[in-house]
């Protein structure tokens, strides 16, 4: 499955990543490296969840 990230600087530092598809799912990381980890994580936990509904 492809989802669509948008990874955005945060204005305090580091970055804000979100999927638009799914909406709440959003992350951030220090780095854009560390942004995109965790937001695969959030991906892979959202989608666990709709999985139990």
């Amino acid at each position: 499955m492809k989802l669509r990230v948008v990874l955005d600087k945060s204005e305090e530092g580091g970055f804000m990543a979100y999927v638009p598809c799914l909406p709440g799912c959003i992350s951030e990381g220090n780095t854009r490296e560390e942004a995109l980890r965790n937001i695969q994580e959030a991906i892979e936990l959202h989608l666990e969840a709709v999985e139990m509904n």
